[in-house]
């Protein structure tokens, strides 16, 4: 009799995690790895954010709190929504979970019964899927290219919602391709989930501030306003605020909806982490200078990344719009022969290889949903990422 539930076994681990994992086991044993792996700004946390948390545990805000989140971080999150997307709710339409992946999780396993369907758009963030198939659900991929710069068109949509479908998963600017939906395109999405009054959508904002080239970051509630009603619009503190640790996520939606998350948390993690929170409600509300300057600063590690990638025999890397992040191909290299003589027959020959033979650690494609491609974070140092590409362009010209 297998120790593994059989919902368990539905699922695989983090690729993502794994592949920094990996890079950090070599690196412990004595490997020269540069791991471009795992997504988490390299920037340390505010100083105010900091000072919050400390003056927290000083004012002795260390007990349990409401399970979904504390009054005060309720309203710095619909302030946030007023001020920068336009969207009106009431604190008893927010949820605060410990991190963005709770938020899914709540919702999901809080609305999916066996046999629902859930679209998600490829690639996609690797614990959407999972996440599905845990809560009971059945994802539903919908295929998209670099030449779609991997984004999800009305038609494809409109094809792919059914009778069983339940929720829609919308992740802009994505991970893992930085791909971002104009407001244009959004509008067209839009107009197909109206005819669709069954389906549900969440969208991931989780990297709303970085976004490069003068984007301008729209929100699919805000961009229609008749999906309101039934749109979880999900957000969080790891990435603008460099707070990847602190795990704190959040969304806004119908209050039926955050009534049926918060019952979910009752019996899982209860309430986030006390601290956390408190911080959380100072980078809303303190001081929001450092967020573009940052974003200029992974705008040129983009720059540079896409320039270098672009040099390497057999890729070919798009030019995201934002989070921080590229999708190469490496089409050009399957089929062909590692320096180790090996045959990459696929992206995670691609990506072991690499590992092994110039120590930089990357997530293969599948991973992902679409393959033959890979995930470069380039949320560390230029140095680094010259060195990591260079590491790139030297194992390529190898490749025979």
């Amino acid at each position: 009799m297998s120790l593994q539930s059989a919902a368990l076994s539905r699922v695989k681990p983090s690729a993502t995690l794994a592949a920094d994992q990996k890079g950090r086991e070599l690196k412990a044993q004595g490997r020269d790895v540069i791991s471009l792996a795992a997504g988490e700004p390299d920037f340390d946390t505010p100083q105010n954010i900091k000072d919050a948390a400390i003056k927290a545990i000083s004012d002795g805000k260390t007990k349990y709190t409401n399970v979904d989140g504390i009054p005060e971080l309720k309203e710095a999150i619909c302030a946030k929504f007023a001020r920068e997307n336009g969207l009106s709710y009431k604190p008893s339409q927010v949820n605060v979970s410990p991190g963005g992946k709770p938020v899914i999780w709540n919702a999901m396993l809080a609305t999916l019964n066996p046999g629902d369907e859930v679209i998600v758009p490829t690639p996609y963030w690797v614990s959407y899927w999972d996440i599905v198939l845990l809560a009971g659900g059945e994802p539903k991929a919908v295929m998209t290219s670099a030449e779609q710069g991997f984004k999800v068109q009305p038609e494809q949509l409109e094809a792919a919602i059914g009778p069983k479908t339940r929720w829609i998963i919308l992740n802009s600017p994505s991970n893992p391709s930085g791909a971002a939906y104009t407001k244009a395109e959004l509008r067209a999405l839009a107009d197909v989930l109206m005819k669709h009054p069954q389906v549900w959508i969440l969208t991931d904002d989780m990297y709303e501030h970085l976004v490069f080239d003068d984007f301008e970051f729209w929100t699919i509630a805000q961009v229609e306003p008749g999906l309101y009603d039934r749109t979880l619009t999900m957000n969080g503190v790891s990435k603008a605020y460099a707070m990847t640790g602190w795990r704190i996520g959040y969304a806004a939606g119908p209050e039926p909806l955050i009534k049926l998350m918060a019952k979910v948390m009752s019996q899982t993690t209860s309430n986030p982490s006390s601290i956390s929170q408190w911080a959380a409600v100072e980078a809303l509300n303190g001081p929001q200078d450092f967020i573009k300057p940052n974003a200029r600063l992974f705008q040129e590690r983009r720059d540079l990344v896409v320039s270098m990638l672009n040099q390497a025999n057999g890729i070919a890397c798009p030019t995201p719009e934002g989070a921080f992040y590229v999708y190469p191909s490496v089409k050009g290299l399957i089929g062909k022969t590692a320096p180790s003589g090996k045959v990459i027959g696929s992206d995670e020959d691609f990506a072991v290889e690499l590992l092994e033979t110039e120590g930089v650690s990357v997530v293969f494609g599948a991973a992902f949903g679409l393959s033959p491609h890979f995930r470069i974070s380039y949320a560390t140092a230029n140095a680094v990422l010259e060195d990591a590409c260079s590491r790139i362009q030297r194992f390529c010209g190898a490749v025979r």
